[in-house]
């Protein structure tokens, strides 16, 4: 009798185990997503939940049905000096699932020489893909707004100068990502229609609003989607 209950104990055991490794592998996982950038990443002139990394997170969970965290650094004002400076200092860890990339227009606005983005913003890139487990197809590079199709940039009086020098930019960041094998995706036509639809400025007539950053994300979401699938 002793032996056919230690038997049934240790078929219980099996069957308890097999279930409690089903489930394990059943459970959701968390992916991590992290965010690189200046004010149009952060949201300069909108909520603290309304820019597109926010956006893009919680469009992902939605459509995947799991947990993605985001870790933002970014601010506003930075140029790809202060955003490497940063990551020196915050010093993120490289198991991110996903990685974003949108720098350059500080530069061009405080009009630092051209050089200086042709030297940093290939070194940010390569930071890019090492915090994403060193795989550039999990990053996705942003092209620069074009500020130039807001108020402030009406006013400024060189509406011209500034499409001009950012699409200098953008070329450069689209032929190094390619050069990576990193997805760079133009959402500049976006912001460009900032004069003839109000709602794309934010309330201080210079930053992107809410819902171009909701235009931001429904342009890449497939791709980060896939990324994460």
């Amino acid at each position: 009798m002793m032996n056919f209950k230690i038997v049934i104990v240790l078929a219980f055991f099996q069957i308890s185990c097999g279930v409690s490794k089903k489930n394990t592998s059943a459970e959701k996982t968390t992916n991590k997503y992290l965010a690189l950038g200046d004010s149009y990443t952060i949201g300069e002139s909108v909520c603290s939940d309304c820019n597109y990394p926010k956006h893009l997170t919680e469009s992902l969970n939605e459509v995947l049905k799991e947990k993605t965290s985001v870790k933002i650094i970014a601010k506003t004002g930075w140029t790809t000096t202060d955003l490497l400076s940063a990551i020196a200092a915050e010093n993120p860890s490289k198991d991110y699932d996903l990685v974003t990339l949108l720098i350059g227009v500080n530069n061009q606005y405080q009009e630092k020489p051209f050089s200086l983005y042709e030297e940093e913003f290939p070194k940010l890139l390569d930071m890019a893909i090492a915090f994403a487990k060193g795989k550039a197809e999990n990053v996705i590079v942003l092209s620069i707004p074009d500020y130039a199709f807001t108020p402030f940039g009406q006013k400024s009086g060189k509406a011209e100068k500034i499409t001009s020098e950012l699409k200098k930019y953008d070329a450069f960041a689209a032929k190094i990502s390619k050069e990576k094998g990193v997805r760079f995706e133009n959402i500049t036509p976006i912001t460009q229609k900032g004069l003839e639809n109000a709602d794309l400025v934010a309330s201080d007539g210079l930053h992107p609003s809410e819902v171009a950053y909701k235009k931001f994300v429904e342009q890449i979401l497939s791709f980060a989607k896939n990324i994460l699938k």
